[in-house]
């Protein structure tokens, strides 16, 4: 058993994060957020003491299994948003806006957040994009409705960009990509997701706009780090990006424990003694002598 402790003090209080913290966190101590999408998943990462929970889009492939984050729908979003919320977190609890529930109209992506809000509890929402989301930024400002922004790898453009590549290497990309981030602060974005892009550039950006940039693979000079939480316990099935550090072996410590199980059901040590429930001793002993009780099953 891990003896590692939370980041925070046993027995404190923990207050409430929310979106003016993160804020006010611009240059100050890094801000930490995790995934999660469900309701033990929001325990763990909120007991842990991260500032931020994203109910991600990446629940398509870490817990539904499809193949890309364009699969997963609204209805999945809220379904696994409402979960994570009835941890109650202290953490700011972000949604993922699944692809093309934000790109339509500004007055569609309102009614959409609306629902991840009031249906999912989100505290606030997430979208992909640079400068052409602005539009629909603003719309859900206006509304009130915090959001966060995302730009570098989006993984719901892997299509148009033909797939998971490192984004902005090339010098005029890196200037459309700071750009972008400039754009998404004006529009009034708390925060802004940085993903896949070098980490000079990252460095650049950050220093350029007001709000804290949360880095995934945008090396150390960002405002804060999110990474995928069962990437990070080692939970996932399949390939591990180069900015994953594992900090747990849990699929295999899982699988272990598992076939302990197995054998000890097998070899009949599972259930003991102790793990049964037992009758009043009289009543046991007259269950056992009555006729035809000692009938064999399937006789």
């Amino acid at each position: 058993m891990s003896n590692a402790t939370s980041s925070h003090p046993p027995g404190a209080i923990r207050k409430k994060i929310t979106v003016p913290a993160v804020r006010a966190r611009k240059g100050r101590e890094p801000l930490t957020m995790v995934t999660a999408y469900d309701f033990p998943g929001g325990k763990v990462a909120d007991q842990a003491g991260v500032d931020m929970i994203l109910v991600g889009d990446s629940v398509a492939n870490v817990v539904l299994g499809y193949e890309t984050t364009n699969q997963v729908t609204l209805a999945d979003m809220i379904h696994h948003t409402a979960a994570v919320a009835r941890a109650r977190p202290k953490a700011l609890l972000v949604a993922d806006m699944p692809w093309m529930t934000f790109h339509v109209s500004p007055e569609e992506t309102l009614r959409n957040a609306g629902r991840l809000v009031r249906e999912g509890g989100a505290e606030a929402v997430k979208l992909e994009g640079g400068a052409l989301r602005v539009e629909m930024i603003r719309k859900l400002v206006s509304a009130e409705i915090p959001v966060m922004g995302h730009i570098g790898l989006t993984p719901q453009s892997v299509h148009a960009a033909g797939g998971y590549q490192v984004q902005g290497r090339r010098l005029k990309d890196a200037r459309r990509m700071i750009e972008d981030a400039l754009a998404l602060d004006s529009a009034g974005v708390f925060a802004l997701v940085l993903e896949g892009v070098p980490a000079a550039l990252a460095q650049a950006i950050t220093r350029r706009v007001g709000v804290p940039t949360i880095g995934i693979g945008a090396g150390p000079d960002t405002d804060g780090q999110v990474l995928v939480m069962h990437d990070m316990l080692g939970l996932n099935f399949g390939h591990y990006p180069k900015f994953v550090r594992r900090y747990a072996e849990l699929s295999g410590e899982a699988v272990a424990a598992i076939d302990r199980w197995i054998r000890d059901v097998r070899r009949g040590a599972f259930p003991s003694e102790e793990e049964s429930y037992h009758m009043i001793d009289a009543a046991a002993l007259e269950l056992i002598e009555e006729p035809g009780t000692d009938l064999a099953i399937g006789h």
